[in-house]
């Protein structure tokens, strides 16, 4: 499940295993799904990122 965040005050929701950072959370559950089930990151759904990891 992602985790719904404050981040300088604009609400996203970040994939629990990557950290990426989403507007949407439909868009964040995708993005966990694909980590979770190939073990990397799907270029067609982070590039709707709007937060980055360190």
């Amino acid at each position: 499940m992602p985790r719904k965040t404050l981040i300088d005050s604009a609400k996203i929701y970040k994939c629990g295993i990557c950290g990426f950072g989403y507007k949407d959370e439909d868009m964040a559950q995708k993005c966990q799904a694909w980590c979770s089930e190939h073990k990397s990151c799907n270029l067609q759904i982070t590039k709707n990122a709007i937060y980055f990891p360190k």
